[in-house]
C-alpha cells in the first residue's frame, strides 16, 4: 500500500511532494467542495485528464468552489493551483495500458479524503478506485458519484471477439459488476444519450446526463488560416488529410481504417495521419498498410493539438465504445468535420450537427464508401455545422454550470 513521502526539495519545481503534515487545506470557508478521483490520468492520455483541468479552471475563476483531485503518477506528490489541489500517488504501471497506472494507495487515499473534508467525491474510473474510496468514507457522510467514463463490459467483451462463447460469459460479468457498483452512488453522471441507454439496459437508471465541453477559444477555425504552417511542421503533404489524435489502443478499433485506406487513398489521394501514443502503436506499424500511414507522436500542448486538427481536412473517430469522443468534439470545434463510427457517443454529434458521415462499425468496406463520399463533399460547409454545435451545446462553462447543479442536487438529498 503507498503512503505518503517525505518533505519537499529546492528541485522540484513547484512539485511539493507530500509531507508528514499535509498542507493547510486550500479556501477552507468555500461554500461547496469536490474531490475527485481517478485512475484515467496520465502524461499522454486524453479527454478525462482534460475534462479534470477544465474543471479546475473552471473552479479557479469561482471563489466560493473548492477542488482536489487524485489521481496517479511515477511518484508522491501534491501540486496546488487557485483553488484546486492535485495529489499524484504513486502506482505501478498498468500492464498493456501505457500511460496509465493503478491506484494502490489506499491509506494515502484515506488520508486525504479524511483531511481534506470534500462535500462529495466523484469517482472516474471502476475498478479498485471506488472501492478504497468507499473504505476511506465509511465514517464520513460524503455521498460519491459515478461519472460514467468507461464502457467497461464493451471494453472487456467488445461484440466481435474471437471466441463468442467465452464474450458471452465476460460480458455478462461485467455487467453484473457495473449493477453491483452502481449500489454505491446515488447518481452516475453519463456524457451521452447511449451512455444513458446503455445502462438503462442493464437496470441502472439513476444517472444525469452532463456533456463534456470543448475550448472554443483554443480549438477554433481560426487556425485553419495558418494550416499550411502547421502541415509543413509536422512534415505532412499537400494532400487531403484524415486524422486521428489520441490512444492507440485496441478498443479504438483503428485497425478498420488502416484495412480500408488503400482503397481511399487510391481514390481520393487522401492520407491517414495518426497522432497520439499507446500500446497499439508498433503493431499499427506492421499492419500491411502501415507504411503509407503517417504517425505523429503525442501532441503536449492542448494549442499544438488544436493547430493539428484544423490542418485536418476531416477527422476519424472510429471507436465504438467511447462514452463520449472529446477529441472528436475539439476537432469539430475547429471546424472540421467528423468521419464516425455508428456505435458509441460520437454519432450523436455527428447527427445533431450535420457535420459529418458516419459508417458501419467494423466494416472496412464501409469505412472506405463513407470516407470517400465525406472527401467528395462541401466539408468547408460540414465543419461549419460542427462548429456551430459545439458553440451551441459544449462551451466548458456551461457545462460546469450544469454539473455543480448535479452536485447540489445530490447534496440537497
Amino acid at each position: 500500500m503507498g503512503t505518503l513521502l517525505s518533505a519537499a526539495s529546492p528541485q522540484d519545481d513547484g512539485v511539493s511532494q507530500l509531507s508528514a503534515a499535509l498542507p493547510v487545506r486550500l479556501r477552507p470557508a468555500a461554500a461547496l467542495g469536490v474531490l475527485d478521483v481517478t485512475e484515467w490520468f496520465g502524461d499522454t492520455s486524453g479527454g478525462i485528464k482534460t475534462y479534470l483541468l477544465e474543471k479546475a479552471r473552471y473552479v479557479a475563476a469561482r471563489p466560493w468552489l473548492r477542488h482536489v483531485m487524485v489521481v496517479p503518477g511515477d511518484r508522491d506528490s501534491v501540486r496546488d493551483t487557485e483553488g484546486t489541489r492535485m495529489y499524484r500517488l504513486h502506482g505501478p504501471p498498468i500492464p498493456r495500458q501505457r500511460p496509465y497506472r493503478f491506484m494502490l494507495a489506499t491509506r494515502s487515499i484515506t488520508r486525504i479524503v479524511q483531511y481534506e473534508r470534500p462535500n462529495l467525491i466523484e469517482i472516474g474510473s471502476p475498478f479498485i478506485v471506488p472501492w478504497i474510496v468507499r473504505h476511506a468514507t465509511r465514517a464520513l457522510d460524503v455521498p460519491l458519484l459515478c461519472f460514467h467514463h468507461t464502457n467497461l463490459p464493451h471494453y472487456f467483451a467488445p461484440e466481435r471477439a474471437r471466441f463468442p462463447a467465452v464474450n458471452r460469459l465476460v460480458h455478462g460479468a461485467a455487467w453484473r459488476y457495473m449493477r453491483r457498483l452502481d449500489r454505491l452512488f446515488p447518481v452516475t453522471i453519463v456524457s451521452t444519450d447511449a451512455a444513458a441507454a446503455d445502462l438503462a439496459a442493464a437496470g441502472i437508471d439513476r444517472v444525469a446526463r452532463v456533456p463534456l465541453g470543448v475550448d472554443l477559444n483554443t480549438f477554433t477555425p481560426d487556425r485553419k488560416s495558418h494550416a499550411a504552417l502547421t502541415r509543413a511542421l509536422h512534415g505532412l503533404p499537400d494532400t487531403p488529410l484524415v486524422g486521428y489524435a489520441g490512444r492507440l489502443a485496441r478498443e479504438k478499433e483503428l485497425h478498420v481504417a488502416l484495412d480500408a485506406w488503400a482503397d481511399v487513398e487510391r481514390r481520393t489521394g487522401a492520407r491517414l495521419v495518426l497522432a497520439g501514443a499507446g500500446p497499439m502503436r508498433e503493431r499499427l506499424r506492421a499492419h500491411p498498410y502501415g507504411h503509407r500511414v503517417i504517425m505523429l507522436p503525442y501532441q503536449h500542448t492542448r494549442e499544438g493539438l488544436a493547430d493539428l486538427l484544423a490542418a485536418l481536412d476531416v477527422y476519424l473517430a472510429p471507436g465504438p465504445i467511447e462514452t463520449f469522443g472529446l477529441s472528436a468534439l475539439e476537432a469539430m470545434s475547429c471546424g472540421t468535420p467528423v468521419l464516425s463510427c455508428d456505435q458509441g457517443g460520437v454519432p450523436e454529434h455527428v447527427q445533431r450537427s450535420g457535420g459529418g458521415r458516419l459508417y458501419v462499425t467494423g466494416s472496412a468496406a464501409s469505412l472506405a464508401e463513407e470516407a470517400v463520399a465525406l472527401l467528395q463533399s462541401d466539408v468547408i460547409g460540414l465543419g461549419r455545422k460542427a462548429r456551430q454545435h459545439a458553440e451551441l451545446h459544449h462551451a466548458w462553462d456551461v457545462v460546469f454550470d450544469r454539473l455543480f447543479a448535479v452536485y447540489r442536487e445530490v447534496l440537497a438529498g
